[in-house]
């Protein structure tokens, strides 16, 4: 079995693939032998990473695979999953995960399938794409009759893609709440929640669409995918909605976590705010008396008293240890 080579045409990088159902046999293919191959009535994959598009353009058009509208879909750079219904093929639009250091980076490819033809357009390495370049070749030889099982593999690494996506993301959760429950907490973490949580709500966005386009292939009659394939895809419906599901628990816990931590925060400054209270309370009469005393008046009779001065201090002492003795008995202190 060979591998597909590549052929760089201008800016555009061309990777094509005949497979023959009736024998399970593929080979590489040409570019310029594209037309022919589906003429004859074979399936072939067409693959362009695009890094200029009028290049891309000129390809399209001499292909002449599909219309000028799913050009224009296909070189858009909205990430959003995308589905649209043409005559004679299907049109998706769908974001993968990419790690790019310590989070992730969108990949979004244009798929169009018809019935000679899968054509996938993107902007780079995409990882879950690559996974499909590596496995899919299995599943043709052992189980594959019709061509939309490439379909169903394409959707296959994109949830498997997801999976992977929401489980490091559980992980900075389950990270982010012992931060916040422990006791020595950086200003910093607030920012790294914000940025999760916004993650978190993209990751959404993302699989909400995802979710009604495999409903629509997997319920409406094509004449493009078989029933089998459509079972798959009916099944794949559950895993969205449990990865749903899975983001929302996330969110509640991340929420959770940090008013918890807020509560906290307020909890001690009003443990903190009661022992300056007390303390207040304590140095109040205090206060009061260095300020009587202090006055400039001439005649102040407790001036001339012989013990004036041990009287002072006796009622200082006394007013300090009644305080103490009261804000005690009322758990001030």
């Amino acid at each position: 079995m060979s591998a597909t080579p590549t052929a760089p045409t201008c800016a555009v990088t061309v990777a094509a693939t005949e497979l023959d159902f009736s024998c399970r046999q593929e080979s590489a293919l040409p570019i310029e032998q594209i037309p022919a191959a589906m003429a004859a009535g074979r399936f072939v994959w067409i693959d362009l990473d695009v890094q200029d598009g009028p290049a891309c353009r000129r390809i399209l058009a001499e292909l002449a695979l599909v219309g000028e509208d799913v050009v224009d879909l296909a070189l858009a750079d909205e990430p959003s999953t995308q589905y649209g219904r043409h005559d004679g093929y299907l049109h998706l639009v769908v974001s993968g995960y990419g790690e790019r250091g310590e989070g992730f980076e969108l990949e979004r490819v244009s798929v169009t399938f018809g019935e000679r033809f899968l054509l996938t357009i993107h902007r780079g390495p995409v990882h879950f794409l690559d996974g499909v370049r590596r496995d899919y070749r299995s599943d043709f030889v052992r189980f594959a009759s019709t061509p939309s099982f490439l379909l169903f593999e394409l959707w296959d690494h994109l949830i498997t893609n997801y999976l992977e996506v929401q489980k490091v993301m559980g992980e900075r959760v389950e990270r982010l709440q012992e931060e916040l429950h422990g006791d020595d907490v950086d200003d910093g973490v607030f920012a790294r929640v914000s940025r999760l949580g916004t993650d978190l709500l993209h990751f959404r966005k993302i699989l909400l669409p995802t979710r009604t386009t495999l409903a629509d292939l997997s319920t409406r009659r094509s004449l493009l995918l078989s029933e089998t394939t459509q079972r798959f895809l009916g099944n794949m419906v559950g895993s969205v909605d449990h990865l749903l599901q899975d983001m929302l628990v996330d969110r509640d816990i991340l929420s959770e976590s940090l008013d918890l931590h807020m509560s906290l925060v307020g909890h001690r400054t009003n443990q903190v705010m009661k022992k300056l209270t007390a303390v207040s309370v304590v140095f109040l009469p205090l206060t009061f008396l260095v300020g009587v005393y202090g006055m400039n008046f001439e005649l102040l009779p407790e001036l001339k008293w012989r013990f004036g001065y041990l009287y002072f201090w006796l009622v200082v002492v006394g007013a300090v240890a009644l305080l103490l003795y009261l804000l005690r008995r009322s758990r001030l202190l």
